[in-house]
């Protein structure tokens, strides 16, 4: 298994979109974000692509494999493939990217998980999905979460509307909130141990490495691009 959390460097975008966008749907031109993620299958050395078209919601896509073409479905936010050498990718610029491996039933997934994915709690949906359809052992469960809005600027000031009452335990200030402890909590209220558990620990709303759709919103129309988060299995020796 191999993952990867990109910056927003080193691909072929212009402009706000400068230069590793992976995203159709913000306005890029379609060929340069092609090319851009055709640098993602060669980094990986895959075959096969699958994506989502992004929604911020909790539907979870299996995909069976069996295909050669890439793939990008309409609708979904996680991602789960046992099929080796087929990359998933989501797609970010202040959510976060949650990946999951098991390395005993090689089998990976990929979350999109924005503050809505969070409440309607795509995490513990996607880890049920892959406990059901691969008999997944939780304890056996590596979760990596990536670069994304950290508590410095995660500010919901609607948060007694918007947020569950039991996110309150993770609020650092009147109005900020601590969203990858909330992950990771989740992460373990579905039974994946604390150690297993990584946090990249980066602000992608403070670090201009990063698309962030906050930082973009502040400092104009909110337009931007979005960058990856990505994990491929291996073939087996």
């Amino acid at each position: 298994m191999r993952y990867r959390f990109y910056t927003r460097e080193g691909g072929v975008s212009d402009g706000v979109y400068a230069s590793f966008n992976v995203s159709y749907g913000v306005g890029d031109d379609p060929l340069k974000v092609t090319e851009n993620r055709r640098r993602v299958k060669e980094d990986f050395g895959a075959c096969r692509m699958v994506s989502a078209r992004q929604v911020h919601g909790d539907r979870i896509y299996l995909d069976r494999g069996g295909e050669t073409a890439d793939v990008e479905v309409d609708g979904y936010d996680a991602l789960i493939t046992a099929t080796p050498g087929t990359v998933l990718l989501v797609q970010q610029a202040d959510c976060q990217g949650v990946l999951l491996h098991d390395p005993l039933r090689r089998v990976v997934a990929a979350v999109h998980c924005g503050w809505r994915g969070s409440v309607a709690g795509i995490i513990g949906k996607t880890i049920a999905v892959l406990e059901r359809e691969f008999h997944v052992t939780t304890a056996e469960l590596e979760a990596f979460i990536g670069p994304s809005l950290g508590p410095c600027c995660a500010e919901f000031v609607n948060h007694a509307r918007e947020l569950p009452s039991s996110f309150r335990l993770f609020q650092v200030t009147q109005n900020h909130f601590d969203f990858w402890q909330i992950s990771a909590q989740q992460l373990r209220e579905a039974g994946v141990p604390k150690d297993n558990i990584r946090i990249d620990g980066v602000c992608t709303c403070c670090q201009p490495d990063y698309f962030s759709y906050r930082r973009a919103c502040r400092n104009g129309n909110g337009v931007t691009g979005r960058h990856g988060t990505a994990i491929c299995l291996g073939y087996p020796h």
